[in-house]
């Protein structure tokens, strides 16, 4: 199975992350192909070849437009408390602001080594020497927020797989910084997520997966390291409080080691949340290639550097399906009124749970109740059990991870003789095994054309089939 192992003794960042994928082959003018999808303006990427701490790799970075490339002007940004001015990756592909990658994008002869500040405010992704003081000030009032992010996303002609993968490593972040500054996280105005400079590193980092063919991700095991860093919310001890929250929800294991900087950025975490299937020594693979994504500064006990390892993994299954991790959470009641129950199902789905549903059953003192149980994402559990214990009449909830295994799966259009229809389709092994005609799709074509819901269904699923 194809595996890329994250290798993150030194961290990780959205820069670095998408340098390492780049370094492994991932060509830049494509993904900024991709990125224009998202109608996103006023950057351009830029990709270049260069050291840190004498290992050789990749060095991405996003230039929003009117920066300049000079460490002062970065450090003067800093101050101002609009670090993001310089983004998390770095491609000599030059764009107009934005338009493409320029050509020497991918030229690794065209060894540049520029020693840029990019000193973020928290997504600083591994910014510059700055005793790690980092100013992670920013101005509430600007950026997008989530929920404009979310409609950025789904409004844009990605692929279906992206828009579900990028809207979930920004829900992450949303999520973190709501929790931190005590609001749901559709009300918060953060900058780090409405930065241009973000979207391009999560965005890019679901584009990147997808166009290598969507690799089983594993990781080394988390470490940041010491010290503090200034930021909205206070002087704060590293790791970062975005960061935490985002690795403490996904029930990730983190370290510190004495490396006075930051290692781990918030980006760099909501991407390993997303994506890492386990963290761990690296297990056995049979290695093809490896890249070496680079971060902005020269580090004091270690290269600042990500390695991502391609492989292949030797498992038991020869099949091609996608795999994750997944928590059940369920509870007895026996207590609680229909309304409220249907009520619970649509504000769970609503918040993002992967199924929700009751079953009857029989309990003590012969009463008759229900079993509710909540599918969601394994970092999502304590999300979905705070909801159960608000909004039912629950004392307690029952938590238990289970491994999925799931088709590859993609939506396309069914041009039927009464009109298009939305299909979702699940492939095994190189093969169509399932059609299913999505809900919406079909009751909205059956209201034009006053034919009976099943027979759209079935008019769909002819041209698949």
């Amino acid at each position: 199975m194809k595996t890329l192992y994250l290798d993150i003794f030194s961290g990780i960042s959205g820069d670095m992350f998408l340098g390492a994928l780049v370094d492994l082959g991932l060509d830049p003018h494509e993904l900024d192909a991709e990125l224009e999808k998202l109608g996103l303006t006023g950057y351009h990427l830029h990709v270049d070849r260069a050291e840190r701490g004498k290992i050789a790799g990749t060095e991405f970075l996003v230039h929003l437009e009117g920066d300049c490339c000079s460490g002062d002007h970065a450090a003067e940004a800093s101050a101002q408390g609009h670090s993001h001015a310089q983004a998390e990756g770095h491609t000599h592909t030059t764009t107009a602001p934005h338009d493409h990658a320029h050509d020497h994008a991918h030229d690794h002869a065209h060894d540049h080594a520029h020693d840029h500040a990019h000193d973020h405010a928290h997504d600083h992704d591994h910014a510059h020497d700055h005793d790690h003081d980092h100013d992670h000030d920013h101005d509430h009032s600007h950026g997008r927020n989530y929920a404009q992010i979310r409609e950025l996303i789904r409004a844009s002609t990605l692929s279906p797989w992206v828009k579900e993968k990028a809207q979930a490593v920004f829900h992450r972040v949303a999520v973190a910084e709501g929790k931190i500054h005590g609001k749901p996280p559709g009300q918060v105005h953060f900058h780090e997520v409405g930065a241009v400079d973000s979207i391009v590193d999560i965005v890019g980092a679901c584009i990147a997966l997808d166009m290598m063919g969507r690799p089983r991700v594993l990781a080394g095991k988390v470490v940041d390291g010491v010290g503090f860093v200034k930021c909205a919310h206070g002087r704060f001890p590293l790791p970062a409080p975005a960061t935490l929250e985002i690795l403490s929800a996904r029930g990730v294991r983190v370290e510190q080691t004495d490396e006075p900087n930051e290692l781990i950025t918030p980006t760099g975490a909501a991407i390993l949340a997303e994506f890492a299937e386990s963290f761990g020594p690296m297990p056995g693979l049979l290695v093809t290639k490896i890249g070496y994504g680079l971060g902005g500064r020269e580090n004091q006990t270690r290269p600042n550097v990500l390695r991502a390892v391609l492989g292949d993994l030797e498992t038991v299954s020869v099949h091609d399906w996608e795999r994750d991790e997944v928590a059940l959470l369920e509870t007895n009641l026996d207590d609680v009124s229909p309304e409220i129950l249907g009520d619970f199902l649509d504000r769970a789905l609503a918040a993002g749970a992967l199924d929700v549903f009751h079953t009857p059953i029989h309990m003590k003192k012969n009463r008759p109740g229900v079993l509710l149980s909540v599918l969601c994402g394994a970092g999502d559990a304590d999300r979905f059990s705070e909801l159960i214990l608000r909004e039912t009449s629950a004392f307690g909830v029952r938590r238990s991870l289970w491994e999925r295994r799931k088709l590859r799966r993609e939506i396309r259009v069914a041009k039927t003789s009464v009109g298009e229809v939305e299909v979702k389709l699940g492939w095994l092994d190189g093969r169509l095994v399932q059609v299913a005609p999505e809900y919406e799709s079909c009751r909205k074509v059956a209201e034009l054309s006053k034919l009976p819901l099943r027979e759209v269904y079935d008019l769909a699923r002819r041209v698949f089939q």
